[in-house]
């Protein structure tokens, strides 16, 4: 079959293709982000149409890759012909949870292992260090067209690509890492993956912003899309879900890193839970995709030396964080608008629905009284902008969660919700009434 090298003009930002270059992407409206790239390299066969009732789902069952939190967040597990892309900034430990997965997987099935970027005896030498001694393949080659043939000589059912920054297509212009190639070597492995029903997990490094390096059109090329987040000096790390076609997004995994590579967190609540009973400390339940979690959030207030005072949040929007201050001292009268403000979620977590928002509120609130929240209390709610306390989705379920880690006392929105043995909730139908209940018993 004959190839075509017709030229087309990709925007780096958003994946919009144009015939003919311009200096403004019409699709986001982006400056000097068109780059040249090369359509209809790669010849496929003609497919036919079949009828669905036709079609056999026998061959899809899941292969779970041994560890529970990756399951979790892949949905259950990774289907056969699924291509997953795993993005995280470098030193993370994205090679890591790979080769451990490539461990696991190689008991009962063929693995391939792919690196553009480490030469064998430094893969051999992390393997060992993670205690990896089964049947892996291993090659170390950046060239797609000798990457495809392996491919096909080996058939394996799991196959990593470590990283596709670094793998080259010679019919493509551009150098490893451009848009181009990094477009062609993902849509020449994903038409592999899709043909064989080899399963390849990708490796793909993040920009300065957290996106993955790369044009939009990545993402929507793969099946799933997760992010491998944490403070790289940190021992803790979040695997996120931002896409996938198998499974639910926004799940949540968490793993520790030690000498002997990640392990899975099965009960990060108690994880990110310390120095309660303090003042300016709070204790919220959020829920991050199916899982619920309580996490601690701390501030500190301190008399501001500038005309303008600062606002400095750490896991939390910085404009949420300023919306609540100015309910706080309207609704509920507290001088907060000359004082410096420092609010962070303990672990390097990042908040992102409002049901922390009473926590939040309250943590402020407690720092400014100078009062402590009793520490075996946990704080639910929304909070609006007339300083009304809204309930929030699967209120039971986060109680229960609560009530399992020794939070008995519960202040939450009034909302309609049966007595639950074991807890003692505290409604609060406005910001004011909930300061109230902060300080009851410290008066």
């Amino acid at each position: 079959m004959s190839k075509s090298t017709r030229s087309l003009y990709v925007c780096c930002e958003c994946g919009y293709e144009n015939p003919k270059w311009q200096g403004r992407c019409p699709g986001c409206g982006s400056w000097n982000t068109m780059e040249e790239s090369a359509a209809g390299v790669f010849a496929s066969k003609a497919a036919q149409a079949q009828p669905l009732s036709q079609i056999s789902t026998a061959a899809a069952s899941r292969s779970t890759t041994g560890m529970g939190e990756l399951d979790r967040v892949l949905g259950g597990g990774l289907v056969p012909g699924m291509v997953v892309l795993l993005g995280g900034d470098p030193g993370i430990g994205k090679s890591t949870l790979l080769l451990q997965v490539t461990g696991n997987l190689s008991k009962s099935a063929s693995v391939l292992y792919i690196s553009g970027e480490e030469s064998p005896s430094q893969i051999k030498m992390r393997a060992e260090r993670l205690n990896i001694h089964d049947e892996v393949f291993l090659l170390t080659e950046t060239d797609m067209a000798l990457i495809e043939s392996e491919l096909v000589r080996i058939k394996p059912a799991f196959a990593v690509i470590d990283s596709i920054q670094t793998m080259t297509c010679a019919e493509l212009p551009g150098s490893a890492g451009s848009i181009s190639q990094v477009r062609g070597a993902t849509s020449l492995l994903t038409k592999i993956a899709k043909q064989t029903g080899t399963v390849i997990l990708i490796v793909g490094h993040v920009t300065k912003d957290g996106a993955i390096a790369g044009p939009r059109t990545l993402e929507h090329m793969v099946d799933a899309v997760l992010y491998f987040e944490g403070e790289r000096h940190a021992d803790f790390r979040l695997l996120r879900a931002v896409k996938n076609r198998f499974g639910a997004t926004n799940e949540v995994g968490v793993f520790e890193m030690r000498d002997d590579g990640m392990h899975p967190v099965k009960d990060p609540s108690r994880l990110f839970l310390s120095g309660r009973n303090l003042e300016g400390c709070a204790v919220t339940c959020v829920l991050e995709g199916t899982r619920t979690m309580l996490i601690e959030v701390q501030s500190l207030l301190a008399q501001t030396a500038f005309g303008s005072p600062r606002r400095t949040a750490a896991g939390v929007d910085t404009g949420r964080l300023a919306l609540l201050l100015a309910v706080l001292e309207n609704k509920a009268q507290l001088r907060l608008s000359d004082k410096d403000v420092y609010l962070n979620v303990v672990g390097g977590l990042r908040i992102v629905e409002r049901a922390a928002d009473l926590a939040i509120a309250m943590c402020l609130a407690s720092c400014s009284k100078q009062v402590p929240i009793k520490q075996n209390t946990a704080i639910i709610g929304e909070v609006g902008l007339t300083g009304e306390i809204r309930t929030v989705s699967q209120m039971e379920k986060r109680i229960r969660e609560c009530i399992r880690l020794g939070f008995s006392n519960i202040i939450l929105p009034s909302c309609d919700l049966k007595s639950i043995q074991g807890a003692q909730l505290r409604k609060a139908g406005n910001i004011k009434e909930a300061v109230a209940l902060l300080l009851d018993g410290h008066s």
